[in-house]
């Protein structure tokens, strides 16, 4: 099996469409100039990477979902066919919008429906009426090449004939004082790879990737995805690894995945954001690697700025340009390139025969993805359709306002409500002070569960890889930021909280804790966030070596959460928690195994139920292999989700146990992660408590439980055991 590019589009501050991108590139224009998009309050503006394009403000849709949009539509531009999945990496959402309205104190949270950074690829779903499995990665300034991957796999498991893989980013205030804040952006424009560089140029664009397999790609493919390779440094919140541990490792992954060797490799699209540190540690990488025989090499980001989460797919849309167009891009703002990185990096474009391109993206948090694209070439060797392995429990935990999982299960037993918050204080026992001292409640809720998880396994094993959900990310590090940024006149921008702020920070801080260097995924979909993780994970575990982390959590905070989620809001008990599951790789179905099993957009889907049904095997098989149904349906959509419960109940003729877990965990985004452990003591004791089945005795008979959200999506997680 071969994976195409077949269509795409970009927009960003050197030229919007392909067109005037490759143009811009030949004439190595340069597109960083002063911030006008907003006001700030210092006197000289910053250089930043800005789109000059004036988008209509016909309606309240975020500037990021627009960019989005633009490269969405030319990539699919040649193609009206039905899209089978949305994969797209986001960092800031809505959130250039929702300052406006934090600053301005309003609470109503119509004017906040576009802020996650899951809008972004729900918004593109219904565009193009996707209705199968929409996910959106947030993994900092990996967010785009990390959804590459995951495509890729998902098409490679043949879960998928055509996927919109990308990723997108606007300029806030949020990014740009942010990284101000940590004297990482150079007053005079990004130079990556000078000898006098002093830091990025932070930027906004979006670029979308059509991608297909073998059989259902046109004749004219622009390309190919040879291969990827993703990593974590488990090093620092912030800072690469010195040596460029985590970033060699991407790239051995890569060229592994890929079926190559080094030499192959004929120019590198390098990360290089002109930081100090970024850059030496990624020509240490590659020293390493090739020595002193480096292919062609340069990095765009003098020219387009760093676009955060949409680099990765801009780095692949310029890697395919660089192919089909046989350019080789110029280390754009470099004038005296820095001997101490022993690196020659190309200073004008020129045209060359260029087969395969190294792309790389490394981001906070150790994040760290690399991708291989190459020219279409009918003699490669075709590789089989993947099997999935099964994934094994071996630990679990979750924690709800009642306390950890013995204090949860105690009152689940008996019928009562987990509604609430635990206290930072208990969240944070078994932890040093230092460990935790700079962390705020989401980074402490995530660190708790996956030390819970890890403990109950019988310490089996550190997790080697981390698939976190969110749904809405460290809420109290963003307040933090944006509050004392306000009440500061714009002259307070704090780093620990922007640093804090990103939605993969706690996964990171797992990685740390547990030395886990390997595939390190953040997802965030809303409701649905650990459903994406573990859908990840799925997608993932072939490649990766040891135990799996997957968690699912989110924050209750006294001032967003019922703004952000419309559920948050309906639910008068503030609660927040999650769940985490320590699991391994099996060949074999047989012991307590957990895996995805649908995930479909229920928007102008008719036949949404039907095709649940369908997966699962058919009526008869759902009734013998699963006693018991776990519902999920967030209050902000408790009238559909009823809906399709009962239509659900009435085609299967259902009859053991339904249990309504959110009526148990409270209102918040990832409670389905709760669920997913509530279900698996249940299978490994074998029945449902007697006082959630009207104080009568329920015997799961060895099946199974299925867990199932309603709503705006569909979703089914299978927990089962044999032996």
């Amino acid at each position: 099996m071969k994976i195409y590019i077949i269509g795409m589009g970009i927009i960003s501050p050197i030229g919007e469409g392909l067109l005037q991108t490759e143009d811009s590139i030949k004439k190595n224009i340069k597109g960083i100039k002063p911030l006008t998009l907003f006001t700030t309050a210092q006197n000289r503006p910053l250089p930043v990477g800005e789109i000059d394009r004036l988008f209509e403000k016909k309606d309240d849709v975020p500037r990021t979902h627009r960019l989005a949009i633009a490269a969405a539509k030319e990539a699919m531009a040649d193609f009206d066919d039905i899209l089978d999945a949305v994969v797209i990496g986001v960092t800031t959402g809505g959130m250039l919008t929702s300052e406006k309205h934090l600053k301005e104190r309003k609470k109503d949270p119509k004017f906040y429906k576009y802020h996650s950074t899951g809008s972004v690829a729900e918004l593109i779903a219904r565009k193009y009426n996707c209705k199968g499995p929409v996910i959106t990665v947030s993994t900092a300034c990996s967010s785009g090449a990390v959804a590459i991957k995951i495509a890729l796999e998902m098409l490679r498991f043949g879960k998928a004939k055509k996927i919109l893989a990308g990723g997108a980013d606007s300029l806030c205030r949020l990014t740009y004082y942010g990284f101000n804040s940590l004297q990482l952006i150079d007053p005079d424009g990004a130079r990556p790879l000078d000898k006098d560089r002093r830091g990025m140029s932070v930027s906004e664009g979006a670029a979308m990737l059509l991608l297909a397999s073998g059989e259902h790609a046109c004749k004219n493919t622009i390309a190919e995805i040879l291969g990827a390779g993703l990593s974590c440094d488990a090093f620092h919140p912030a800072a690469p690894h010195p040596e460029g541990r985590g970033g060699l490792n991407a790239i051995l992954a890569a060229i592994k995945d890929a079926d190559i060797s080094p030499a192959d490799i004929d120019y590198i699209n390098l990360h290089g954001t002109g930081t100090l540190h970024n850059d030496l540690s990624e020509s240490k990488a590659l020293t390493k690697l090739f020595g002193s025989k480096k292919p062609w090499l340069s990095s765009v980001k003098g020219a387009f700025g760093h676009t955060l989460a949409a680099s990765g797919a801009i780095g692949a849309v310029v890697s395919a340009l660089s192919i089909s167009g046989n350019l080789v891009p110029a280390n754009t703002g470099c004038e005296n390139i820095d001997p101490a990185l022993n690196l020659k990096p190309v200073m004008k474009p020129f045209n060359a025969d260029v087969r395969k391109v190294l792309s790389n993206s490394f981001g906070f948090g150790g994040n760290n993805a690399s991708l291989i694209i190459g020219k279409p070439e009918d003699g490669r060797k075709e590789r089989p359709l993947k099997e999935a392995l099964h994934l094994s429990v071996v630990g679990s935990a979750c924690i709800t306002g009642a306390g950890f999982t013995n204090k949860t299960l105690e009152k689940i037993f008996q019928n009562k409500s987990c509604k609430g918050m635990l206290s930072i204080s208990e969240i944070s026992k078994g932890f040093q002070a230092q460990t935790v001292r700079r962390l705020k409640r989401l980074q402490r809720l995530a660190l708790s569960l996956a030390s819970a998880a890890y403990e109950n396994s019988g310490i089996f094993a550190s997790p080697s890889s981390i698939f976190m959900g969110t749904g809405w990310g460290p809420l109290s590090e963003t307040y933090d930021f944006l509050f004392n940024l306000y009440e500061s006149d714009e002259q307070l921008a704090t780093p620990t909280n922007f640093v804090g702020s990103v939605h993969n920070a706690p996964a990171g801080q797992i990685a740390i804790q547990f030395n886990s260097t390997g595939p390190n995924i953040t997802t965030s979909g809303g409701d649905y966030s650990f459903e994406q993780s573990l859908m990840a994970a799925t997608c993932m575990a072939n490649e990766v070596n040891g135990s799996i982390l997957v968690i699912g959590a989110d924050e209750s905070h006294k001032v967003l959460s019922k703004l952000f989620d419309r559920s948050a809001f309906l639910d008068e008990i503030p609660s927040d928690g999650g769940g985490a599951l320590l699991l391994r790789r099996e060949e074999e179905p047989a012991g307590l195994k957990i895996s995805p099993a649908f995930f479909e957009r229920s928007d102008n889907n008719r036949m949404a139920i039907s095709s649940l049904i369908q997966s699962l095997g058919d009526p008869v098989k759902i009734n013998n292999e699963y006693g018991s149904l776990f519902v999920g349906i967030p209050s902000a959509v408790k009238a559909k989700g009823e809906k399709q419960l009962h239509e659900f109940l009435s085609f299967t003729g259902f009859n053991g146990p339904v249990i309504d877990y959110r009526k148990f965990t409270g209102e918040f985004a990832t409670a389905s992660a709760v669920a997913a452990v509530l279900a698996i003591r249940f299978v490994q004791i074998n029945e449902i408590p007697e006082k959630l089945c009207e104080d009568k005795s329920f015997s799961l008979n060895n099946k199974g439980i299925l867990i199932i959200g309603f709503g705006d999506f569909i979703t089914a997680i299978k927990v089962t055991r044999s032996d």
